[in-house]
């Protein structure tokens, strides 16, 4: 469990984080969202004991992070953005390296090396010069040296950044695979990679929390209408202003910007369920009918419409 207590972080008279506060219960997959510049890698990085608050205080298991440090890291497996890897060393060597680091004697550490291998698909390439491996690879080998001496809580700043489609898919595998025994952050601006990871989300926007919710009681909270797409053809007539018209329309956006022809967003009145309606108004008017359909409220639109609240207020 990790309790994240009114924590603030000053460079000077730069405020990077301020007054923040979160809990992760075990065995969460938990997503940590911001833009660019929000205080993600900032907070992860007192919460690790890589560096220390300015104010508040982090707990990890009911330990103090500044209080008894090294308690806190025994217990944390921490991948960074910028993977420190050592290009001239083999996969085992590194691993070898680390374990030793960590502590793990010397009889312990090759049956250890063999378990966080096996687990992140790194058993063929163990003896390979890392420099010469795929970016997929070395994101690997990053996991496997946090998963050394089976930490019981992991965290992750933007595991899959800079992979090829494949190669992420495969790295939220592995997350979703670790995640069955261990407390997970995943800290990433990929909002489609947090919303098929993790359990819950907590969204940072300079410096703040401005959300800690699943993704569906956010959606529940936040959604005031339905939207549903609409993908018509027609000769003549502009469809946009004619479903415009209709009982119960809050707003119809073209998002094809083509007159005739198209799709549209159909924002509606969330208690009723206006397709019926908007596909007869179609077969009337002699339009081809392309699709219809409803349109999810994505962790995106959620993040997108807390972060611009968030600055419209300030």
């Amino acid at each position: 469990m990790i309790e994240v207590e009114s924590i603030t972080k000053r460079y000077g008279s730069l405020v990077a984080i301020k007054d923040v506060s979160f809990t992760v219960e075990k065995g969460e997959i938990v997503g940590f969202l911001g833009p660019n510049g929000a205080g993600k890698t900032t907070t992860l990085k007192i919460i690790t004991c890589y560096m220390p608050p300015t104010e508040g205080k982090v707990m990890v298991d009911g330990i103090d992070c500044l209080e008894n440090s090294l308690a806190v890291r025994k217990r944390l497996g921490y991948l960074p953005e910028s993977v420190p890897l050592y290009k001239e060393m083999t996969v085992k060597r590194f691993l070898n390296f680390v374990a030793e680091s960590k502590g793990i004697e010397g009889k312990s550490r090759g049956k250890e090396i063999d378990r966080v291998t096996e687990t992140c698909g790194l058993s063929k390439v163990k003896n390979r010069i890392i420099g010469h491996l795929s970016k997929g690879y070395r994101q690997r080998v990053g996991i496997a040296q946090a998963l050394i001496n089976d930490p019981p809580i992991l965290i992750f700043d933007e595991p899959t950044i800079g992979l090829d489609p494949s190669q992420i898919i495969e790295i939220r595998q592995l997350i979703k695979d670790l995640g069955e025994e261990k407390t997970i952050i995943l800290s990433s601006h990929i909002l489609p990679e947090v919303s098929q990871v993790c359990q819950k989300v907590i969204i940072i926007n300079k410096g703040k929390i401005i959300a800690t919710e699943t993704p569906a009681n956010l959606t529940a909270q936040l959604q005031k209408s339905t939207r549903i797409v609409l993908q018509v053809k027609s000769d003549s007539q502009p469809i946009e202003a004619i479903i415009d018209k209709l009982s119960n329309i809050q707003g119809v956006k073209n998002i094809t910007r083509e007159d005739h022809n198209g799709t549209l967003i159909v924002e509606t009145d969330q208690s009723k369920d206006l397709r019926p309606t908007i596909s007869r108004t179609v077969i009337e008017n002699n339009w081809d009918l392309i699709e219809i359909k409803l349109h999810d409220f994505s962790l995106e639109d959620i993040f997108l419409e807390l972060v611009t609240k968030e600055e419209e207020a300030a």
